[in-house]
């Protein structure tokens, strides 16, 4: 008997109405002018579709060219709600959104399940929105995909990149790291403490601590993966919730980045 994960944000962070959700997300990709980049891995926001939602476009639009080749999508996002330690996958066997189900990838979970840092916890997924919030995108994008989501707790950067690389494979599979920037700064001073972040980012600079990005934890594992595999970082967009739906004395801040391989020179 299959288990599924149902959608528990549509309505709150997108809509829940399938065709308004589908119009929504094609509207947003289509007003996103990225450049012209073949990422391998990608960091986009999490927060509602209002405030972070022509952000997290920006990264997802760089897939058009490539989307007929991703097959898998590792999706990693930080716990909101529930304590881990380590990785968690969701032990179901898909995730339904408003625009359909996404199947789960039982082989790249079982090709984790050895290492100590994975665990399998429901709880920790049934009302995490950092991964789900992602899901209508990939959809939107994507031809034919399966999904690897992890919900990732206390766990180091090695612990992540370890993750990572098991994980890597070639132009099939995609890494997205589900993550915010600063919270409730006022909005100069999130201009400021988001610029720096970029600035540690983009130079594959680590820790980034989670005062600096509620997804601080993958993104440090993934800095780490980038180094080793000499990836190349690319801003696409930096924005906070006082620049798109929100008022300026408390903002959240969204960036969107790209990672490529190889000599891909766009980076900011």
């Amino acid at each position: 008997m299959s288990s599924i994960r149902p959608p528990t944000v549509a309505g709150l962070f997108y809509p829940a109405d399938p065709d308004d959700l589908s119009r929504y997300v094609r509207q947003l990709l289509a007003d996103a002018r990225p450049p012209a980049l073949t990422p391998k891995a990608l960091i986009a926001p999490h927060a509602g579709y209002i405030y972070s939602g022509p952000v997290a476009a920006s990264a997802y639009a760089t897939l058009k060219p490539i989307a007929d080749r991703i097959r898998r999508v590792v999706l990693l996002g930080p716990t909101h709600r529930v304590a881990v330690r380590g990785l968690a996958l969701p032990g179901t066997d898909a995730f339904d959104t408003p625009l359909g189900r996404v199947t789960v990838d039982a082989a790249a979970a079982q090709a984790i399940a050895h290492l100590p840092q994975v665990t399998i916890s429901p709880q920790a997924h049934a009302q995490e929105h950092s991964l789900e919030v992602h899901l209508p995108f990939l959809q939107s994008i994507l031809t034919d995909f399966k999904l690897l989501p992890l919900a990732v707790g206390m766990a180091t950067p090695e612990e992540v990149a370890e993750v990572l690389e098991t994980l890597w494979g070639g132009e099939e599979t995609l890494i997205v790291i589900s993550s915010d920037l600063s919270h409730y700064l006022p909005y100069a001073a999130a201009l400021s403490t988001d610029r720096q972040t970029m600035q540690d980012i983009l130079h594959l600079r680590q820790p980034i601590d989670h005062e600096q990005a509620c997804g601080g934890t993958p993104i440090n594992g993934l800095i780490l993966c980038a180094r080793h595999r000499h990836l190349t970082p690319h801003l696409l967009d930096l924005r906070n919730s006082g620049d798109t739906a929100g008022p300026h004395d408390q903002v959240v801040g969204y960036a969107a980045l790209a990672f490529t391989e190889g000599e891909q020179h766009d980076r900011q």
